[in-house]
């Protein structure tokens, strides 16, 4: 099959720590791949020199031939707030094409939940969650055979959420997507990337299937022959209510105490206090003062980097460990 993208050996260090290390694969077209693993342990750093973003200090990123990458990051993306949510999907013209598809733009916003009367207001009269639909509308209509996704589930309600993941599963591309949203993974990827401490492994099936195949025997684990070009979950159009498949037979464990189910309750918020510190941090080093800064702080800052990463990866493992338990 042909490769939208081909790295080989891609490695990138900050301040002396790896975030990206001797990372080799193919993405093959029309694949569709989550990323996962814990903030700073490489996702963006490999998405920002797949786009060019980035230089990597050693290796090489290919890209297929005719490959037209879109990008998509929240935090990134820019609206002009006095044109219209017609004008800024439209760009001049009436008609605009997403998933081969040429339709009217009202027809077209009315997907994205825009009346047409509200497809004439301006940006800036728009509530949050309106702007985050308008900024998808646009990302689907953009002339692209890959499409780059950076957290896009960050801040959505349910429906935009639901509507994001059909355009997805419409979606006849190749797919990169970072997410925490496990089940929105399990509905649009088929094959899945863990990203650690710079390495990359890589397993098929979405974020359930990772669970269940890192606890298998290697020889067990599907081989890359096996691997589906595209639909897996993503066909099956999943709703969010559906139960979560069911697990390899594995020797029966006992159910979450009272203090372990406080404690899984406890987790999420002390991932993101983590999170949130190393993400304040990590800008902090990739600021052009930060080397100007005492011998001592230098230091101090990049051992925390370390230990932050250190904490995360087991605060991860444990929510691993204790929601699979829940769930049997």
């Amino acid at each position: 099959m042909t490769a939208a993208v081909e790295i080989e050996d891609l490695a990138k260090v900050f301040g002396g720590l790896r975030a990206v290390d001797g990372v080799t694969l193919r993405v093959a077209a029309g694949e569709r791949r989550a990323l996962i693993g814990p903030n700073g342990a490489g996702k963006t750093t490999l998405l920002r020199m797949l786009l060019g973003e980035l230089t990597p200090d050693s290796g090489e990123i290919r890209h297929g031939a005719n490959v037209q990458i879109a990008y998509y990051d929240q935090q990134r993306e820019q609206l002009d707030h006095e044109r219209t949510v017609f004008d800024t999907v439209g760009e001049g013209n009436d008609t605009v094409t997403a998933n081969g598809r040429t339709r009217h733009v009202h027809a077209y916003l009315r997907d994205f939940l825009f009346s047409d009367e509200r497809a004439r207001s301006p940006v800036k009269a728009l509530s949050g969650g309106e702007r985050n639909r308008l900024l998808l509308a646009r990302l689907f209509t953009r002339p692209a055979n890959v499409l780059v996704l950076d957290e896009p589930t960050n801040d959505l309600d349910l429906e935009t959420l639901e509507l994001l993941e059909e355009q997805l599963v419409e979606w006849p591309g190749t797919l990169l997507l970072v997410s925490h949203d496990r089940v929105f993974l399990d509905n649009v990827v088929t094959s899945t990337l863990v990203f650690d401490g710079g390495r990359v492994e890589e397993f098929v099936g979405g974020y359930q299937d990772w669970l269940r195949q890192r606890s298998a025997p290697r020889k067990e684990r599907p081989a890359d022959d096996e691997r589906p070009a595209r639909g897996g979950n993503a066909g099956g159009g999943a709703s969010r209510q559906r139960s979560e498949p069911a697990a390899i037979a594995t020797p029966a464990r006992k159910k979450l105490s009272y203090k372990e189910q406080r404690e899984l309750d406890a987790l999420p918020a002390r991932i993101e206090a983590l999170e949130g510190e190393q993400r304040a941090l990590g800008q902090k080093i990739a600021g052009p003062d930060f080397y100007k800064e005492a011998a001592e702080v230098i230091k101090a800052s990049l051992a925390r980097v370390d230990e932050l990463q250190r904490e995360l990866t087991a605060v991860y493992a444990r929510w691993d460990a204790l929601e699979s338990r829940r769930q049997t």
